[in-house]
């Protein structure tokens, strides 16, 4: 075997990356930043249309308890008296809630905090109740004519 020498560690010179390898390295965090975050606010946005949806639900408990003390009629159920019957509707999301005229249906709107998405529910007076929502596709609003 010959003789083997190691080389001296170069104490003089500079180490460090090279540009090239920054460069690369800023790519693959840029990329991958670029997938990730579209994802994210995508999750917030349904977390949003989320907490709007449960607050339709919340307002239409307090219409069907608000009914259950006028016999059986929604007609003295707008929104001044869900907020008598149920102080803590005053912290959820904007809504709107009315009654049809002969007072044996509803229609209660609420509209999600950042994504301006309505969601709806609507009870007929044959008692079939609708969940429709608006624009359609989009957060946490399906394709299909129902969200719940």
């Amino acid at each position: 075997m010959g003789n083997l020498t190691l080389r001296e560690p170069n104490n003089g010179g500079e180490a460090g990356f090279t540009l090239i390898e920054l460069l690369v390295v800023m790519l693959i965090l840029g990329v991958l930043a670029a997938v990730a975050l579209p994802s994210f606010f995508d999750q917030v946005d349904k977390g949003h249309d989320a907490k709007a949806k449960e607050a339709a639900h919340d307002v239409q408990v307090t219409m069907e308890s608000c009914s259950t003390e006028n016999n059986g009629k929604y007609t003295n159920c707008a929104k001044a008296q869900l907020l008598k019957l149920e102080p803590a509707l005053n912290g959820l999301p904007t809504f709107t809630a009315s009654s049809a005229e002969s007072g044996s249906g509803y229609t209660i709107s609420v509209k999600a905090k950042t994504t301006e998405h309505t969601f709806e529910i609507k009870r007929k007076a044959t008692g079939v109740v609708e969940y429709p929502c608006s624009p359609k596709a989009t957060g946490g609003c399906p394709a299909s004519k129902s969200w719940k």
